[in-house]
């Protein structure tokens, strides 16, 4: 059974919404929109959801006046989405772009861990939840996203070489096929995920020509 993609709004007047994303979907300002956000900052046309020629989801920017933003990142016109893609649509609605309905967050809530956190950013490895402090990430981090997580928790303050990251999160298999450009490209959105609950720390640091290292702090 094919997943359906589910798109989740956050902070912003459609905060808390959802759609399950079985269509292409129009998102502008004007009321025949499938995804209405009623602000004048957003363009009555904004932005496009829609399967491309690889069966891939993505998301086109329709000329819209103050732009739409993946991660952070304007885009010129169209880019394929991930899981755990960060969508701002004309800078006043945040939106995240799921692969299904699997990498939901289970709570928004802390309570019922049964863990005593020691340091900031803590792993639950069996419903694959992170947190750091007081706030869990949500969405949950993509799966790739997660498993290089994963991997430089464990070896905190440890320098991990970027053949065993490529070799862990894409497999021996696929590994081969992987480029230094997509590791970098990854730990990138990572760092952007990490960021956005935590500006005041860089968690993940570059080891130049050899790989990364995990850097966590105590939790207070």
């Amino acid at each position: 059974m094919k997943e359906i993609p589910i798109i989740l709004a956050q902070e912003g007047p459609l905060e808390g919404g959802n759609w399950s994303v079985t269509k292409e979907m129009v998102i502008g300002r004007d009321p025949s929109c499938d995804i209405v956000i009623p602000e004048r900052q957003v363009s009555r046309y904004h932005a496009k959801i829609q399967s491309n020629h690889d069966g891939k989801t993505e998301i086109i920017d329709l000329e819209s006046k103050n732009g739409t933003f993946i991660n952070g990142e304007q885009i010129i016109k169209n880019e394929e989405l991930s899981d755990g893609d960060e969508i701002l649509i004309g800078l006043v609605q945040k939106l995240f772009y799921l692969s299904s309905d699997a990498t939901l967050p289970l709570s928004l809530s802390i309570s019922g861990v049964g863990v005593e956190k020691k340091n900031k950013l803590y792993i639950e490895d069996k419903a694959r939840r992170v947190w750091i402090g007081e706030k869990e990430i949500i969405p949950q981090l993509s799966v790739s996203q997660y498993k290089l997580l994963y991997l430089l928790y464990q070896s905190e303050n440890k320098v991990v070489e970027r053949s065993e990251i490529i070799n862990f999160v894409w497999g021996p298999e696929q590994a081969v096929g992987v480029s230094e450009q997509a590791l970098d490209a990854l730990v990138r959105r990572l760092r952007y995920r990490l960021n956005k609950f935590d500006p005041t720390h860089e968690y993940i640091k570059t080891m130049r020509g050899v790989g990364f290292i995990f850097e966590n702090l105590a939790f207070s």
